[in-house]
Formats: structure tokens, C-alpha cells, sequence
């Protein structure tokens, strides 16, 4: 009997070590995502797709959002609820200000978007200045920008970088009105291209003059809308005469 006992103990811890193996191997269950409620889930997609930049057309786009759009491609249902979120959650720039996307022949970001993605947009930024000498051809609202499919954005952001009426840029602009006057027009086209617009905020650097010629136009087409009006202009700029005397703030 005592002959037996180390052999059992060898067999016994074999036993163990091969139990033991086996709950190794054992592959990972997967997690179940969408057991959870459709607000932590949502709450969980935010945290993962979030940028704290607006989205536009820009060399960096394939390294910084590449390892989160893989994230689309794990199911429809995920497909589904990741495009609300990121689409939904971001401001997305109208007209490309990147100095390789800025040109007589580029797409603007929302045309290259399909029409499901577009109408999931909630908010967009029109950004004035770049190329204020001598704007190029795309710098355009038509029909192939897919405005009328944006028919869940509420809100328009205009940011002015410069304003080249103002007398420092005497002898350097084509003339005293040529940029106001084509940011007008595209200001109008995109008033009248949102179907469901109904908030506009206005922004710019602290060396773009409020009472100038530009923001001027802007505001005062604005205002002219009935829409909801945002200023949100630096601390060392006044409001535009017409909006301090009834515009809404």
C-alpha cells in the first residue's frame, strides 16, 4: 500500500497540471456589447470615437482616425450606432482650409461623404480667410455638396480668420469688397441649402474687426433669418453696429 501512495501522488498532480493547461487554452468569451442599455453603449462609442477637433479634410486623418474607424467594420448593428455617434458628434468643415486640400479641383469632405453619412451630420463650421486674394474654383455651394441631405444639422459655426477690407491690406487684395462680397454670397447659399438650420454662431481671431465690412455683412444676413444667433467675439472686439442695436446674442 505505502508502494502505491507516491504513484497516486504523481497521478493526482498530473491530473492538476493537465486541468490546469486545459483552463489555459480555454479561449476568451466574448464580451456582449450590445447586452448593455443603448445609453452606455452610446456613452461607450462617445469615448471612442470623440476627436476635439473639427473634422475636415487633412493629411492626418489616416493616423488619427484610422484605429477608430476599424470599429465600423465589426458588424451593421455596430456599424450603425458608431456612425450616429461619430457623425452626429462632431462638427464637420463645409469648405476645406488645409493647404493640400485647398484648390481649384478638390472634393470637399461632405460631397465624398455617402448621402446616410451626411444625414447624420448635426453640426458644420464654415471657416473664413485662407485664400482670401483669390479664392479657388471648389470654394463653391452647389448641389454636389449634398446640403439638402444634411437634414439633421441644426447648427452652423462661422469662423472668420481675416478680414482683408480692413485698410492694413491696401495693396494686397484684389479690392476693398472682393472677399466680403464672396463670403456673402456663400454665406447665403449656405443659409438657404440647410433644410432644418436653425442656430448660428459666429466666431473669429481677436485681429478681425467686428464693426468691419465682413463680419458686418455676416451678421446682419443672420440676422435676417429668424434663426438663433450666437456671438461669440473676443474680449477686445465690439459687436457689429446692427447686432448690438437688435441682433440676438
Amino acid at each position: 500500500m505505502d508502494a502505491d501512495k507516491p504513484r497516486e501522488v504523481e497521478r493526482r498532480a498530473s491530473r492538476e497540471t493537465l486541468s490546469e493547461h486545459e483552463e489555459e487554452k480555454q479561449p476568451a468569451q466574448p464580451f456582449r456589447f450590445f447586452d448593455l442599455p443603448f445609453e452606455l453603449r452610446a456613452t461607450i462609442l462617445d469615448l471612442l470615437l470623440q476627436l476635439d477637433r473639427t473634422i475636415d479634410l487633412n493629411p492626418i486623418n489616416y493616423k488619427s482616425h484610422s484605429r477608430r474607424m476599424k470599429i465600423f467594420l465589426t458588424s451593421h448593428r455596430m456599424h450603425e450606432e458608431a456612425l450616429k455617434v461619430f457623425y452626429g458628434g462632431h462638427t464637420f468643415r463645409l469648405l476645406p482650409n488645409h493647404g493640400r486640400f485647398f484648390g481649384d479641383k478638390i472634393v470637399p469632405l461632405p460631397a465624398r461623404l455617402p448621402t446616410r453619412y451626411r444625414a447624420a451630420l448635426t453640426s458644420l463650421e464654415l471657416r473664413l480667410g485662407p485664400g482670401w486674394g483669390s479664392m479657388p474654383k471648389s470654394w463653391k455651394i452647389n448641389k454636389a455638396l449634398g446640403l439638402d441631405d444634411m437634414v439633421n444639422v441644426k447648427s452652423l459655426l462661422v469662423f472668420v480668420e481675416v478680414d482683408p477690407s480692413d485698410s492694413v491690406f491696401n495693396g494686397f487684395r484684389i479690392s476693398p469688397s472682393y472677399f466680403p462680397d464672396f463670403c456673402l454670397d456663400l454665406f447665403k447659399k449656405t443659409l438657404s441649402g440647410i433644410p432644418a438650420l436653425c442656430r448660428i454662431v459666429f466666431e473669429s481671431y481677436p485681429s478681425v474687426k467686428w464693426d468691419g465690412d465682413l463680419m458686418t455683412s455676416l451678421v446682419g444676413e443672420a440676422e435676417s433669418t429668424g434663426f438663433d444667433i450666437v456671438m461669440k467675439q473676443p474680449s477686445n472686439q465690439s459687436l457689429p453696429t446692427r447686432a448690438a442695436d437688435g441682433g440676438r446674442g
